[in-house]
């Protein structure tokens, strides 16, 4: 079936994601449909979560064009260092049209691998860093409006409760499975990667 993007209030976006053990060619394919995904929907990073998979993997390109800046596929990334604080509208492609004011670090340290197992270990700044910040978040569950301060949120409620609306209908209608099956599927990636 072809990735696509979840929407809030998806129970696969409050995972918490699991390390990557192993990598083979099905992994590498996906890999490249999240970062064809990513570009088709305009985004510039998009986390395994958010194609409902529980894998701590995620794909950027702080330019959102493809052929253009640099393309990253990162797996089991941890953040060292936060240095610095900065605050930008953030949006998310699970939550479309929806924008906040978040404050993150201006600088980390990140260690990763790619995609063919090569170690990274870099110093991340600006944009870049509030890219690869949001979608590490994707992996631990946090969604942006999660970092946002409490007034901010109560703005942005009505759409958040929008999207609750229309995802439970979906499910009540049957389009959508049960969040307990939902959470079940991802076992059976978790088994496979983990």
């Amino acid at each position: 079936m072809p990735l696509e993007v979840i929407h809030y209030p998806h129970p696969t976006l409050r995972y918490v994601s699991k390390p990557i053990r192993k990598v083979d060619a099905e992994l590498k394919q996906i890999a490249q449909e999240m970062l064809d995904l990513m570009y088709e929907s305009g985004g510039v990073g998009l986390a395994a979560n958010q194609v409902d998979l529980p894998l701590r993997m995620f794909v950027a390109n702080p330019t959102g064009q493809r052929g253009e800046g640099e393309e990253f596929v990162i797996l089991n990334p941890e953040v060292q260092r936060p240095k610095g604080n900065a605050s930008s509208v953030e949006g998310c492609l699970s939550l479309p049209g929806v924008n906040g004011e978040v404050i993150r670090p201006k600088s980390i340290r990140i260690s990763a691998f790619d995609i063919s197992g090569k170690s990274i270990d870099a110093t991340v700044e600006g944009f870049l860093a509030r890219v690869f910040l949001h979608e590490i978040d994707h992996l631990d569950g946090t969604m942006f409006f999660d970092r946002m301060n409490e007034q901010a949120v109560q703005e942005i409620q009505p759409e958040l409760d929008e999207f609750e609306t229309d995802f439970r209908s979906k499910q009540s209608a049957g389009a959508i499975p049960p969040d307990e099956e939902l959470v079940e599927r991802l076992n059976q990636w978790t088994e496979k990667y983990c």
